[in-house]
């Protein structure tokens, strides 16, 4: 009877797994089903583009508990006005990366009024209202708070980056378009009282989602430059005289729009330091397809039209801007919980990082740092999603040149690279899209411009280091090999917090430079390596 019974509970194991295999296609077990070698070749002859030191960044909101996506409230006290400050693993999220850089604002912003002494008090914001723009009545940001705001990101080592309310002073006409000039006094008095307390704002930025056909309503490409001329000045003025540094002034915060855009640099070529755009390329967060977006490369392809577009109408132009992603959530209306939160997600945050910086954008900003289904830290916990550990290694690992990167093998084996970090070398960013196949990866350099068969331990002679030299490596894995897991593994160890919510160290695993790195399915791999010499990182 005993081995009947064993019998059978083997058979429902083994059934079980057979289920799970052929119905979750997001699982992976730890053998893989075959291996590839290749060569990935990178070209360190010049750079291709280069990147802000606080490349990147995260973006906190203003959407209150009410805001609701598909049946799923996403946001809970993650907003600028109920946000906990006094959160230890917070601030300490923020100071790992010294520094941050973080845009406030989002959809509300141009519903937002501050509390400045010249303005009406109110004690109650963002109330749920259908029939009110973005579905939600005015809110309000008192000065106390913004204070409050202000000691966080100051011993946080924040860069602030302020969205204003660029629909004051107009009026929605019968094609749903704002109309008529910006009213600039409550912003101007806001900006005044950030300037008499000393707090250091690096850029404002006006409006969000109102260019091009615009979310929810817009504003023409003519109408928007003089706007941001009058702030341009006006930021000018107020600045004149302090101590303080003279911010950037950004716009336009939307999806990007070839001739809005074009015309809009052509009416304000001086006034705008940085051109802003937004990117949801996968979709709504309720698509159900949205783990084959993420791991497929035609899909992240998708986007890289926009990048070059913009690359080149800022070269084309008279004005001297640089562009930043100001915004960037992957899926629109909050994200998908257990999918933009989770560890398959970083497939896609590490590739946009890569292809933005390829295409010479300066910053790339995270929806969120908090909020929604996609921000950075978990709303309840605090805790660090999986893309937090993503940006943080960026960060830590991959310098401001940035060099042009290919590989020859399977298209499911994503590439960048750049000169690294305050430190000698080269880091390339290996991503494997595939769940079955493990790449045995070499490096390779170009020279001149044409490609070499430089290996890694050629490289080594003709930089004139030894054989026995080693590079650093950063695996991250999902935890149990789900992809849906809201756990990284750094080189099979689990990331996570400690009891007095400190960030984890992440250290690398030394390996020899004679072996190939060996980037696992579903797996991303940054790799470090101090000991090859490029005349782009010299």
């Amino acid at each position: 009877m005993c081995e009947i019974m064993r019998a059978l509970v083997l058979l429902f194991f083994v059934c079980f797994w057979l289920y799970d295999v052929t119905h979750n296609h997001n699982s992976i077990s730890v053998a893989s089903q075959s291996t590839e070698e290749d060569t990935v070749f990178v070209n360190g002859t010049v750079a291709i583009g280069s990147i802000d030191d606080d490349f990147v960044c995260a973006t906190m909101d203003w959407w209150p508990p009410e805001k609701c996506d598909y049946g799923t409230c996403s946001w809970g006290n993650a907003s600028l006005l109920n946000l906990d400050l006094g959160n230890d693993i917070l601030l300490n999220a923020i100071k790992a990366f010294s520094p941050l850089k973080l845009r406030l604002g989002g959809t509300l912003q141009d519903k937002v009024i501050y509390q400045t002494e010249d303005s009406p008090k109110h004690h109650t914001s963002f109330v749920k209202d259908s029939s009110q723009l973005f579905g939600f009545s005015d809110g309000y940001l008192p000065m106390p708070r913004w204070d409050e705001l202000n000691i966080l990101f100051k011993n946080a080592g924040a860069v602030v980056i302020f969205g204003l309310n660029a629909l004051q002073g107009r009026t929605i006409d019968s094609h749903g378009a704002a109309v008529g000039d910006w009213n600039a006094s409550n912003a101007e008095s806001f900006i005044r009282y950030t300037v008499n307390k000393g707090y250091t704002i690096h850029g404002w930025e006006l409006g969000n989602e109102l260019c091009g056909s615009g979310v929810g309503t817009r504003v023409t490409a003519d109408q928007y430059a003089s706007d941001i001329n009058s702030l341009h000045n006006k930021v000018q003025d107020i600045y004149s005289g302090s101590e303080l540094a003279k911010p950037l002034v950004l716009a336009p915060g939307g999806f990007f729009d070839s001739s809005w855009f074009s015309d809009f640099v052509d009416k304000a070529p001086q006034s705008v330091q940085v051109l802003t755009h937004h990117i949801y390329n996968l979709g709504p967060g309720s698509a159900p397809d949205l783990v084959d977006k993420i791991l497929d490369p035609s899909v992240l392809d998708g986007i890289s039209k926009t990048f070059s577009d913009l690359q080149m109408l800022l070269k084309n132009s008279k004005t001297s801007a640089v562009a930043w992603v100001g915004e960037s959530g992957g899926a629109y209306n909050s994200g998908h919980n257990l999918v933009t939160n989770a560890f398959v997600f970083s497939f896609w945050y590490l590739d946009q990082l890569g292809m933005a910086a390829s295409y010479d954008t300066k910053t790339y900003c995270r929806q969120t740092l908090i909020g929604g289904n996609y921000g950075l830290l978990d709303i309840q916990t605090f805790q660090p999603n999986p893309d937090y550990y993503s940006a943080l290694l960026w960060h830590r690992l991959m310098g401001n040149n940035v060099l042009s990167t290919s590989f020859s093998g399977t298209k499911k084996l994503r590439t960048y690279s750049h000169c690294s970090r305050k430190t000698q070398g080269i880091t390339v960013l290996l991503i494997n899209l595939d769940g079955n196949t493990t790449v045995q990866v070499d490096v390779s350099t170009e020279n001149g411009g044409s490609r070499s068969t430089l290996n890694l331990e050629q490289g080594l002679k003709d930089s004139k280091a030894t054989k026995n030299d080693v590079r650093e490596e950063y695996h991250l894995t999902a935890k149990d090999g789900d992809l849906h897991s809201r756990v990284m593994l750094l080189n099979g160890k689990e990331l996570t917090v400690d009891s007095a919510g400190q960030i984890p160290s992440l250290e690398p695993m030394i390996v020899g430079m004679s072996d190939p790195t060996s980037v696992a399915p579903f797996s991303i791999v940054f790799v470090h390596i101090p000991n090859i010499t490029v005349p782009a990182c010299k």
